[in-house]
This record gives structure tokens, sequence and C-alpha cells, in this order.
């Protein structure tokens, strides 16, 4: 199996990028929408932590910006009727300790964010993961101390980044901005960084 890929990119499709490594090999590699959005342009180097998915008609590879990841995809994937491309939509959505929040807050409708997840679906997969996940407290973002858990911190922190601000300036101001309007999205969450950070 295939578990890590590194090389260079020789092209980008809307979902996926193919990776040519140093030996001359290419794969084609689907990623989750936020690591998608992070790609760099071709001939840029990358790095995944890879899932291989082997079916009768198909061989498909899935990567991962980290190892938590890639055995959070593996864990939805075990969840029955959870195949490969919801999981990776679930992954686009929600990372590993969003996941976990979800569960720990048992918020069944976060699931239902998801492109193609119902009502009825969300709950059997928030189930299932309650009982695969086992979470007795809640997570928070490693290394960045009590910062929020969320996809939109993390989104608007790469966004300031890709603008040239680094991740000490943005980390606290963002954490301010999120804890003050918890129910930010992204841009907006943006947005009010950007207004702060020109005032100085």
């Amino acid at each position: 199996m295939i578990a890590y890929l590194e090389g260079k990119i020789a092209e980008t499709t809307e979902q996926s990028v193919i990776i040519v490594t140093e030996g001359g090999v290419g794969y084609e590699v689907r990623l989750p929408a936020h690591t998608m959005n992070r790609v760099p342009a071709k001939g840029g180097d990358i790095a995944v932590f890879a899932y291989t998915v082997v079916r009768e008609d198909a061989l498909e590879l899935y990567g991962f910006e980290s190892w938590d990841e890639r055995q959070m995809y593996t864990t939805l994937i075990s969840i029955s009727k959870v195949g490969g491309k919801t999981a990776l939509g679930i992954l686009s959505v929600y990372r590993p300790d969003d996941l976990r929040r979800i569960v720990f807050e048992e918020d069944i409708n976060a699931l239902t964010q998801v492109s193609g997840i119902g009502k009825k679906g969300a709950q059997h997969i928030f189930l299932e993961l309650k009982y695969k996940l086992k979470v007795d407290e809640m997570p928070v973002v490693s290394g960045k101390g009590d910062a929020p858990a969320t996809s939109v911190f993390r989104d608007a922190l790469d966004g300031l980044a890709n603008l040239g601000y680094s991740e000490d300036e943005a980390a606290p101001l963002l954490k301010t901005i999120l804890k003050n309007e918890p129910d930010l999205d992204v841009g907006s969450a943006l947005r009010s960084a950007l207004k702060a950070l020109a005032k100085g």
C-alpha cells in the first residue's frame, strides 16, 4: 500500500493533483478541499500521507496533510455506507479535531453541512464515530494553546499566511475575533482580521 508520496506537482484538477516522484512516476491523488486550496503551482513541491483504495475497476489514491488526518479517513471509511468520496467530503469540511469536537458536543447536525449527508446519514455516522473515537475531553489545536479547534480558524489563518502575515501575528488576533464572534465564516473572519491588522 502506498502510504506517503513526495514529489512535484505536474498537473491539478478540481479535486486532485498529479504528483511526480523523484523516480519519474506520476500518481493522481485526490485531496480534501482545504488542501486543494493550498497546493503549490505546477512544478512546486508537495508531500502527502496517502491511502490507497483498491476496487475491482479502479485503484485510487487519497492524500492528506497529516498522519492524523489520514487515520481519521481510515476511521470514516470503516463506517458502513461511508465510501472514499464521502469520507473525503467530510474531511473537506471538518478537520480531525473538528470531528472530535462534534462527537464531544454531540453536534449531530454539524455533519449535515457535508454535501450528500442528510439527517439520517448524519445520525448514523455520528453514532459510529462516537463509538470509534471515544472522545473523553474537548480537543484543542495542538501547538497553539487554547486556539479555537475549528476549520474556520485554520482556514482563515492559512489565508492570512498566504497574504504574508506570520502565524504568530495572525493566530492570537483570529482567536480573539472568533471568541467574540464564533459564528463567522472564513471570509468574514479574514475580513475582520485584515481590518484589525490594517489599524495596527
